[in-house]
């Protein structure tokens, strides 16, 4: 995931959670938090039961987010140089400033210039930092079911016409295989829940569509002839047979390493227990259980199917 892919992502999670951006840049985002977000980002699990308990206007944090560093840091040093120059014309002042700075000693008063600015924190984001984890958790906890509909193309011009539409249960699942080495596919399904067609890509079929969570006008929803259930057991019987077609040679080497293992281990155990003292030996034995167990799930190949999210399209046509 590049600096690109990331800022793309930290800007629509920020629309999303509507937050306030303060400023902006291809390299950085100066946002205050929405409650949602400021919950879901900042861990402040006491402030946020006693806003709750108590009814209180919440007083949200405010970051400053890089999404590219290097651009970053370097417009930033160019800032520091200009602002230096600045300084340096201004050198005449410095008599002024400091009558203000005696006179806030001496009676209290604060020049405005003196007034230290607010602390942002800041965070760096980039695939495998903290907060960016923090990011695509919180995105795929509010993110993994959504309703949607396809928006027209164009306006009907009689007002009397209604244009049907059917619901399609959109499914996203990760295949992963799984031994001493593993390797993961993204499959999406899309299930019509009027006619129980299935279909394999249907996330580049929703990318031709424009779509909105709103209803549109002048359109009506064809009756379902499928269950959630079954739609669901239709796209199991899709994979499992998708599946059922790959070359697993994979899992038999992984099969001959882990019989290689397990006959390494068995020549190192053996004989240690053989010839051990009767009050060592469980010891040695547990400890033998264990090694062959986790060698065993190491190198044991295996493949294992999850959904990741899924959502309810409902798009033009009878299919």
């Amino acid at each position: 995931m590049n600096e690109k892919q990331v800022h793309k992502f930290v800007n629509r999670y920020l629309e999303a959670t509507e937050c306030s951006i303060l400023e902006k840049s291809p390299s950085h985002f100066t946002v205050k938090l929405s409650p949602l977000a400021d919950r879901e980002l900042t861990n402040r699990p006491y402030y946020w039961s006693f806003v709750d308990r108590v009814n209180a206007e919440p007083e949200t944090m405010t970051f400053l987010f890089v999404t590219d560093k290097n651009k970053y840091d370097a417009a930033e040093e160019a800032k520091k140089e200009e602002t230096a120059a600045i300084q340096l014309n201004a050198a005449e002042n410095a008599q002024n400033e400091a009558a203000n700075a005696a006179l806030g000693r001496s009676l209290g008063f604060v020049h405005g210039n003196l007034a230290a600015p607010a602390r942002v924190p800041r965070e760096d984001l980039f695939f495998g930092a903290r907060k960016l984890d923090m990011l695509f958790d919180a995105a795929k906890a509010k993110g993994s079911f959504v309703y949607l509909f396809q928006e027209p193309d164009k306006r009907s011009s009689n007002p009397f016409s209604s244009t049907p539409y059917t619901a399609w249960l959109g499914l996203n699942m990760r295949v992963e295989f799984a031994c001493d080495r593993k390797r993961e596919e993204i499959h999406c399904f899309g299930v019509s829940l009027a006619t129980g067609q299935c279909v394999e890509q249907f996330y580049d079929r929703l990318l031709t569509h424009k779509l909105t969570p709103r209803l549109p006008a002048n359109i009506h929803i064809t009756k379902n002839g499928l269950s959630f259930n079954k739609a669901l057991a239709i796209v199991e019987q899709a994979l499992e047979r998708k599946l059922r077609a790959y070359d697993y040679s994979w899992a038999e080497s992984a099969s001959a390493r882990l019989e290689e293992e397990l006959e390494r281990i068995s020549g190192y155990y053996e004989p240690l227990i053989k010839n051990a003292l009767e009050e060592n030996k469980p010891a040695i034995e547990e400890q033998f259980a264990q090694r062959q167990s986790e060698i065993k799930w190491q190198y044991e190949p295996r493949v294992t199917a999850s959904a990741i999210n899924c959502g309810i399209f409902h798009l033009e046509g009878i299919d």
